[in-house]
C-alpha cells in the first residue's frame, strides 16, 4: 500500500504546525498505523520536540549526497519514526538552487526510499515560509493540512497558502490539493471562531475539518518531557482532540 503523504503547512509562523505534526502523528500511531515524520523546517522543532535535533544523519544531508537508507530514521516509540531536521538545512537553500531538479530533490530521494518501507502515513513539518524546502516538501506530499488560528490575522496566512497550492498545480504538482484547515486554540466563547468559520466557508471554500484543537497548557509542556500529549497528558482535552483528528483522518481516507 502506498504511504499516504500530508505535508502540515503554514506560512504564517506561530500556528501550532509543529505541535500537529508530533501529535498527529503519535495519535495515528496508537491507532496501529505506522507513522514517518519529516522535519523539514530549519528551526527543527520537531526534532527537538522529540530529542533528534543534533544527529549525524538528518534530512538535511539527504537533500545535499541524494541518497536515503535506515540510518536516517530514528524510532520515537513502536511505529512511529522521524528523520530529524537540523538547523544545517539554512544553508541548504543555496545548494538547492544550483540543483537540476531543485524543486524534486526530496521527492525523488524519498520515494525511492519509500519502496522498501510500509509507512502507513508520512508527516512533513513545513518551514514557515515559501522556499525551496517547502516546496520540495509540497511536491513529495499528497495534501495539506492547515492547522490555524481562527483569527483575523491568520487569512492571510491562508491566502498565501492557496495562492502557492494554485501555482504549484500550474506548474509542478496538478494533484496536490489542501485535505482541510485544523482549527487550533480553539475557543467557541469567542464570536470572531464562528465568523471565521463562516467566512471561509463563503468566500475561500478550503474545507475545514469537523475535528478541533481546544487550548490547553498541557500540549505546551509536553515537549519539555520530550512526549506527545497522548503520552503526557492522555486524559487532557488536547489528547481527546488529536485522537479525534487521527480518526477523522483516517476515516477520510
Amino acid at each position: 500500500m502506498k504511504s499516504k503523504i500530508f505535508a502540515i503547512v503554514n506560512q504564517k509562523g506561530g500556528t501550532g504546525k509543529t505541535t500537529t505534526t508530533a501529535n498527529l502523528g503519535a495519535a495515528l500511531a496508537a491507532n496501529s498505523k505506522k507513522v514517518l515524520l519529516v522535519d523539514m523546517d530549519p528551526q527543527a522543532s520537531l526534532s527537538y520536540y522529540f530529542g533528534f535535533h543534533n544527529e549525524v544523519y538528518h534530512v538535511g544531508k539527504v537533500l545535499e549526497d541524494e541518497e536515503m537508507d535506515d540510518r536516517f530514521i530514528n524510532e520515537i516509540s513502536e511505529n512511529f519514526h522521524i528523520l530529524p531536521g537540523h538547523i544545517e538545512l539554512a544553508d541548504m537553500e543555496l545548494s538547492l538552487v544550483n540543483k537540476d531538479n531543485r524543486v524534486y530533490v526530496l521527492k525523488t530521494i524519498l520515494e525511492e526510499y519509500l519502496k522498501s518501507t510500509s509507512y502507513d502515513y508520512i508527516l512533513i513539518d513545513c518551514p514557515p515560509s515559501l522556499s525551496l524546502l517547502t516546496i520540495n516538501s509540497l511536491n513529495l506530499a499528497d495534501e495539506i493540512i492547515v492547522p490555524m488560528q481562527l483569527e483575523v490575522l491568520s487569512m492571510q496566512g491562508l491566502e498565501l497558502i492557496q495562492k502557492t497550492v494554485n501555482n504549484l498545480n500550474d506548474s509542478y504538482h496538478p494533484s496536490l490539493k489542501i485535505k482541510g484547515i485544523l482549527p487550533i486554540m480553539y475557543d467557541t466563547r469567542k464570536k470572531i471562531t464562528q465568523e471565521i468559520i463562516d467566512y471561509i466557508n463563503e468566500n475561500i471554500k478550503i474545507p475545514i475539518f469537523d475535528s478541533n484543537i481546544r487550548s490547553d497548557v498541557r500540549l505546551v509542556e509536553a515537549p519539555s518531557f520530550a512526549k506527545s500529549i497522548l503520552d503526557y497528558a492522555p486524559k487532557s482535552n488536547s489528547a481527546n482532540d488529536y485522537r479525534a483528528f487521527a480518526k477523522e483522518i483516517i476515516s477520510l481516507g
